[in-house]
C-alpha cells in the first residue's frame, strides 16, 4: 500500500525501543532521538519505549531534542510511576501499560520492534530472546548472532573458523584474574605494542585503552573490567581502519555490500574513542568512499559479505576491517546494531552508495516484517 493511500489505522506500528541497562545508555538514546525525527509518520506509526538503567519499560514522551547528546547534555530515560509489559507468547499480542493501583491499560499491538540499544541487555542476544519468546519481529540480528558478535572473543574465533584473517589477541577471563593475576598479565607480553585492552562485551569505545608500556596493562585491565569482567587484548596493527556496512536482502537475495569508508581521527585522540565519536566532531573525518586501490575496496565488500554470513547475521551490520601497508585485509569486527544516526557511519556508508538515512529506515523496517517469526 502507498504512502498517500495510507489510513493512520493502516500504518504498521513500530516500537522504537531505546536507553537500556549498559553503559551506552546515551549513545542508544541519541540514536532513537536520530531515527524519530527522520522516520516516514506517513507510512509507520511510531510507539516510543525507553528502558531506564534499571530496566524500568516506559512509554517515552522525551522530544528528539531532549535524547540528543551534546557537550553539556547526555540524556537518560527517566523512571516513573508506570511500566511496559511485553507479552510472552502468541496468545496475548498487546502491549500493556501497568500503574500502581490501577487496572492495566493496553498500548496495542505493534507489528514490529526496532531495537536501537547498544551494548549489554539489548546488542547482545537479551532483547532479542525476549522479543522471539513475545512472537514480536524485530530490526536486526537474531539471539546467537547478537550474542556471539557482542563477545569479541567468540566473535574472533567464528571468524577464524570462517578462514577470516584476524590479529594477535589474548583473553582475560574473570577466573583467570582472580586466580592469579600476575600471570594473566604476563600472557600479553607475547604480543607487540601499543595493545588495545577492552571489555569483551562492550561497544561506543567504552573501556578502551591504548597502551604503550606493559607496565599500565593491569590498570587498563582494571579499567575494562569495569565494563566487563571479561576482558580482550589486541596487538595494534600498523595500517588503516576501513569499513563497510551490509544490509540483508530480500528473500533469497544476498545480502548487500555499501561502498567502503574510512575514518580519520585528529586533535590528539589516540584511537576512535567516545569522545571522538559524540562530543568532539570536528577531530573526525568519515571519508567514503574511502582512498584505496579498487582491488582492496572490492575485496573488502565481498569479506564483509562473507562475515555477515558467517556469522549468521540478518537485518544489518557494520563490519570493520585493518589494511595493512602491503595490503593484507584482517577483520576487527562486526557491530551488530552499529551507530545510527545520520552521521554515524553505518548510515553515512549507505548515503554514500545511495541510500539516504530516511529510505534506510523504511529498508530495514521493511526486512524486519518480511522475517517469519520462530526458528528460521
Amino acid at each position: 500500500m502507498s504512502a498517500s493511500n495510507q489510513t493512520p489505522s493502516s500504518r504498521p506500528r513500530v516500537a522504537v525501543v531505546f536507553g537500556g541497562r549498559s553503559s551506552e545508555h546515551p549513545v542508544s538514546c541519541a540514536t532513537a532521538a536520530s531515527v524519530m525525527a527522520a522516520i516516514d509518520s506517513t507510512k509507520w506509526e511510531v510507539v516510543p519505549i525507553g528502558i531506564t538503567r534499571e530496566g524500568q519499560w516506559v512509554v517515552s514522551t522525551a522530544t528528539p531534542e531532549e535524547l540528543a547528546i551534546s557537550a553539556g547534555h547526555i540524556p537518560e530515560v527517566a523512571g516513573g510511576d508506570e511500566h511496559v509489559i511485553v507479552p510472552l507468547g502468541s496468545a496475548q499480542t498487546d502491549l500493556q501499560v501497568v500503574r500502581q493501583g490501577l487496572p492495566p491499560e493496553l498500548l496495542g499491538e505493534v507489528d514490529v520492534v526496532f531495537p536501537l540499544l547498544h551494548g549489554p541487555f539489548g546488542e547482545d542476544g537479551t532483547l532479542q530472546g525476549l522479543l522471539e519468546m513475545a512472537d514480536l519481529r524485530y530490526v536486526g540480528c537474531g539471539v546467537a548472532s547478537s550474542a556471539m558478535m557482542m563477545d569479541k572473543h567468540h566473535m574472533k574465533v567464528i571468524f577464524e573458523a570462517a578462514g577470516l584473517e584476524v590479529g594477535p589477541y589474548r583473553v582475560i577471563t574473570d577466573r583467570m584474574w582472580r586466580a592469579d593475576r600476575q600471570q594473566a598479565l604476563a600472557s600479553v607480553e607475547g604480543l607487540e605494542l601499543p595493545v588495545f585492552v577492552k571489555p569483551a562485551r562492550a561497544g561506543s569505545s567504552m573501556g578502551i585503552t591504548r597502551v604503550d608500556d606493559l607496565a599500565d596493562l593491569e590498570q587498563a585491565v582494571e579499567a575494562a573490567r569495569e565494563h566487563d569482567l571479561k576482558v580482550v587484548v589486541e596487538q595494534g596493527i600498523d595500517g588503516r581502519e576501513l569499513e563497510c556496512a551490509v544490509l540483508d536482502g530480500h528473500g533469497a537475495e544476498p545480502p548487500r555490500a555499501s561502498t567502503v569508508g574510512e575514518i580519520v581521527v585528529s586533535g590528539g585522540h589516540g584511537f576512535y574513542d567516545f569522545e571522538a565519536k559524540y562530543l568532539d566532531e570536528s577531530s573526525t573525518t568519515l571519508s567514503a568512499p574511502a582512498e584505496a586501490p579498487e582491488q582492496v575496496i572490492e575485496e573488502i565488500r565481498r569479506l564483509a559479505v562473507h562475515a555477515f554470513d558467517a556469522a549468521d547475521c540478518e537485518g544489518l551490520a557494520r563490519v570493520d576491517f585493518f589494511v595493512t601497508p602491503d595490503e593484507r585485509i584482517l577483520i576487527n569486527e562486526i557491530n551488530t546494531m552499529p551507530g545510527f544516526t545520520p552521521y554515524s557511519m553505518y548510515p553515512a556508508l549507505w548515503a554514500a552508495s545511495g541510500i539516504s538515512y530516511p529510505e534506510l529506515i523504511d529498508e530495514l523496517l521493511t526486512l524486519a516484517l518480511e522475517r517469519p517469526l520462530g526458528l528460521r
